[in-house]
């Protein structure tokens, strides 16, 4: 399953919605998501799961990359 994190970069910056990035991983559930990124010091907002139709919309995005982790 993949699923669409929102996050700051900075786990001490308060989310401000112009500073938000996202990433897109591939994970079990939301948890596995949050095991998996444990080590980097990002302040995560969000976690979204990204199925069907929504998957292959953001899949057409330029800013769409898995990431490996």
């Amino acid at each position: 399953m993949i699923f669409k994190v929102f996050f700051q970069e900075d786990i001490f910056q308060a989310p401000v919605r112009e500073h938000t990035k996202t990433m897109y991983v591939e994970a079990d559930n939301e948890g596995d998501v949050r095991t998996k990124l444990a080590e980097r010091p990002y302040n995560i907002e969000f976690i979204q799961s990204v199925t069907g139709a929504y998957l292959d919309y953001e899949k057409q995005s330029e800013n769409y990359k898995l990431e490996t982790v």
